[in-house]
């Protein structure tokens, strides 16, 4: 398989290819070859049912930056040699190349407050920059994808419809995340506010998905995937999410779980010095919503397919959805716990 791919883009087979990254999505490696390095993804067709969209959609923003912004560090794919964006081969799927950018590199958790700055500078910086383009030209690459009304009458749906004895053995969770079905309306009612502007959002803002110099100063976004009309909400509530508990959503030690607070200040510090001059007043008044609206989503989106037999992420072990669902309710009360501190008055003082 390798062969084809490497020859439809005119790289020797006998280049060096190793496995690349820790995405859960698509397959990366990197190819050495000839001094020169690259980025080769398989596209993951039961995640992008339309992978097509997404080649579309990076073309237009890299013409758009090229042509308004031609000194941002932009990783555009390479064309195959018959001069596509993705090459496509047949019982194998979809593929692309990216040129590897020398002396960058990601991380995979977020260590020190000043990294979480940088991944929230580059993210502000990448919406920003792209505040001129038309986000009605932009195709959706996955559907609903933050639509948290959607996934609230999901949750509702699996209640009725889920595997019984796993309802029954939720029945504390699900009382606990219906305690907050408030977030939902919020939700509903942002949508409907002219002050609540659609831009284009990354959608997937871990740190894995920013790249960082020898100095630890961030470049550029990568993994543009995501990358389509959105609100601000998804992508500061990504971050904060994945940046301020120093563990993940697979800890199983709820001890564990707080809510950093230089941390968070470094999140809404980041991404409003790249963005106060495009935010509105009413959504700078939302950062700390952007955190409950994300992790109330996940703990939701976990928790429903526990009920429906994880058949959407899968699991490792039995229960393992379920954790992921306490996990992330846990992390959302501890960040309700810090509610007074970080709204009102004092969010002003983060943003400064």
């Amino acid at each position: 398989m390798m062969q084809f791919v490497l020859k439809a883009y005119g790289i020797d087979d006998d280049a060096d290819v190793t496995p690349y990254g820790t995405g859960l999505i698509n397959h990366t490696w990197k190819i050495v070859t000839g001094g020169k390095e690259y980025i080769l993804q398989k596209v993951n067709e039961n995640v992008f049912k339309a992978p097509e969209n997404i080649a579309h959609n990076i073309r237009l923003i890299a013409d758009y930056l090229k042509q308004h912004h031609p000194d941002y560090c932009f990783a555009a794919p390479i064309a195959s040699s018959d001069g596509k964006e993705m090459f496509y081969l047949k019982d194998e799927g979809f593929f692309r190349m990216f040129p590897f950018i020398p002396g960058s590199h990601s991380k995979d958790v977020v260590q020190i407050p000043e990294q979480a700055f940088e991944g929230a500078s580059q993210f502000g910086k990448f919406t920003r920059l792209l505040s001129g383009f038309d986000v009605s030209q932009l195709k959706i690459t996955i559907p609903d994808f933050h639509n948290l009304d959607l996934r609230y009458r999901q949750f509702c749906s699996a209640l009725q419809e889920g595997n019984k004895q796993r309802i029954h053995e939720s029945q504390d969770l699900i009382k606990q995340l219906n305690g907050h079905a408030a977030i939902v309306s919020e939700y509903n009612q942002l949508k409907q506010n002219p002050h609540f502007k659609l831009r284009i959002t990354h959608h997937d803002t871990k740190i894995s998905n920013v790249l960082f110099a020898s100095n630890d100063k961030g470049i550029c976004v990568i993994d543009l995937d995501t990358a389509m009309p959105g609100y601000f909400i998804s992508d500061v509530g990504d971050m904060i999410r994945t940046y301020v508990s120093p563990v993940s959503e697979e800890e199983v030690d709820f001890e564990k779980i707080v809510v950093r607070e230089e941390f968070y200040k470094a999140i809404v510090q980041g991404y409003y010095n790249e963005m106060k001059g495009e935010l509105t007043g009413q959504e700078q008044d939302h950062f700390f919503y952007a955190g409950k609206f994300m992790i109330y989503m996940q703990a939701l989106r976990f928790l429903t397919d526990y009920l429906n037999n994880d058949m959407y992420y899968g699991a490792k072990y039995y229960g393992q959805n379920f954790i992921r669902a306490k996990n992330q309710a846990v992390l959302l009360e501890r960040l309700i716990e810090k509610e007074k501190l970080f709204t009102g008055k004092q969010q002003c003082e983060v943003k400064k």
